[in-house]
């Protein structure tokens, strides 16, 4: 299977399930694809939409109903939750339209927002809001940065896989210092 071929399979649907489950470097990945020509970046960020706002109503629902399960299973976002609730406290809608944009609190924000007593309605909405808002200035920002290196690169044709496995390596570089981190936490 080629490159083409495989971006063209499936490059939508691992949108859908990289934004769902954390995010940025694979839209990212899919605005720059946008820019190649391999996808459609209103397509792109229609699947970025549909994952992480799926996600975070995923989150926000298991924190509504099983947030004393999980956190006795995963101790380690107690911190992180912590947090998160102290910034809702404060800023309540900018944080709940803006959480996707704070590293390290995205996962946590909507499981902390579900425990709080913000009603699934206006959750539902001011995500649908935040989520659109994200979709469009990440995947736009991939876009951007094909656009970029088409001018640094004359024949971007010839390095693109090379590109792509960069870009990749870059996303799977950051995601390992994030659970090292996460780790070494007490």
């Amino acid at each position: 299977m080629t490159l083409e071929n495989f971006i063209a399979t499936y490059g939508y649907a691992a949108i859908w399930l990289g934004t769902f489950l954390e995010g940025e470097t694979i839209l990212i990945l899919g605005g720059f694809m946008a820019h190649q020509g391999y996808l459609v970046l209103p397509g792109v960020i229609l699947a970025a939409f549909g994952g992480t706002l799926c996600g975070d109503q995923l989150y926000f629902y298991l924190g509504r109903t099983h947030s004393r399960y999980l956190l006795n299973r995963r101790p380690s976002w107690q911190p992180r939750i912590t947090k998160a609730q102290r910034l809702l406290e404060r800023f309540h809608t900018p944080i709940i339209l803006g959480f996707r944009f704070l590293y390290g609190l995205r996962t946590v924000a909507s499981f902390a927002i579900g425990m709080s007593p913000v009603s699934a309605g206006r959750f539902v909405v001011l995500n649908g809001v935040g989520a659109a808002i994200w979709a469009v200035t990440v995947g736009g920002g991939g876009y951007l940065c094909g656009q970029a290196l088409a001018f640094v690169i004359d024949d971007i044709k010839r390095y693109e896989l090379q590109v792509l496995a960069g870009i990749a390596a870059l996303g799977l570089f950051i995601w390992i210092v994030h659970i090292y981190r996460r780790k070494k936490r007490p």
